[in-house]
């Protein structure tokens, strides 16, 4: 059985500390946008309860529903089975392997904040979403 990192479609993983915001951001704008070319998944290293009540509505306001979404720990083998693994300020706990393609997204953190602060966060992160999909898919 071959791994998902060798097969047809790219795979990324987006990882934030407590893939409750950024992480389940982008993993919902990937799937959305993508259309099944991308294997996507995200992670934390510190993973919260439960994705952020503000995440949560802004992204149904673009039409995005992740209110399903649970955050998940980050997972050695998750890094392993990825292609891009894109990082949003989690710091050194990230572990790093040969081969793969490393991005680190600079976004604020919407944790605590609220709707009006998380919006902007959001649109940044479906503008690099984008732009990752179509480096990916030329």
């Amino acid at each position: 059985m071959s791994s998902p990192a060798s097969s047809a479609r790219p795979s990324v993983l987006f990882v934030c500390v407590h893939n409750a915001g950024r992480s389940q951001m982008a993993a919902a704008f990937l799937t959305h946008l993508g259309q099944d070319k991308v294997e996507v998944r995200s992670a934390g290293s510190a993973p919260a309860d439960a994705v952020n009540p503000a995440a949560v509505e802004a992204m149904a306001e673009v039409g995005i529903d992740i209110s399903a979404q649970t955050p998940k720990v980050l997972t050695v083998e998750a890094v392993q089975a990825s292609d891009v693994v894109i990082t949003m300020g989690c710091g050194d706990s990230c572990p790093v392997f040969p081969g793969k393609r490393y991005l680190d997204w600079k976004l604020d953190d919407p944790a605590g904040q609220g709707l009006e602060a998380v919006r902007p966060i959001r649109d940044q992160i479906e503008d690099r979403v984008r732009r990752l999909l179509d480096e990916l898919t030329a």
